[in-house]
């Protein structure tokens, strides 16, 4: 048995939460809204097709020639698919690649304009403009 006083950890935060005591925002600035992660999009978007389709994850994922935990994983957008990947999803899905990142765009032109017009709405008195965004840009 040891004589010494207990080591307890001091854990720092790397970003600080709202809800955590000793941590503040200004009164004047509302909370910033979480941008929708590209992954989410198509992946939510390929989800939605094979579920319309009434598909098993299996079925679209041996006519993709995609493993089957791997296509769950990128319709949870837990995995950033190559676009090879994507396009055989899509291809099994019977889409475009085309089709499949308009309508993930589209998707996310919906959810950023609504996340704008909030966020312009909760700044009492303030002249910000937003931009609606109408097309699409991807970069590697």
């Amino acid at each position: 048995m040891s004589n010494q006083a207990p080591n307890h950890a001091r854990v720092i935060p790397l970003r600080p939460s709202a809800g955590r005591p000793g941590t503040t925002r200004p009164a004047d600035r509302p909370p910033t809204p979480r941008e929708p992660l590209w992954r989410d999009l198509v992946g939510d978007v390929l989800r939605r097709e094979r579920q319309a389709q009434e598909r098993t994850l299996k079925d679209v994922a041996d006519t993709a020639r995609i493993s089957m935990p791997y296509l769950s994983e990128v319709e949870r957008g837990r995995k950033e698919a190559s676009s090879e990947v994507l396009a055989a999803a899509a291809r099994a899905l019977g889409l475009s690649l085309g089709d499949l990142l308009a309508r993930a765009q589209g998707e996310l032109v919906r959810l950023t304009s609504r996340t704008s017009r909030t966020t312009q709405t909760s700044r009492a008195g303030s002249t910000a403009t937003t931009s609606s965004h109408n097309g699409l840009c991807l970069a590697a």
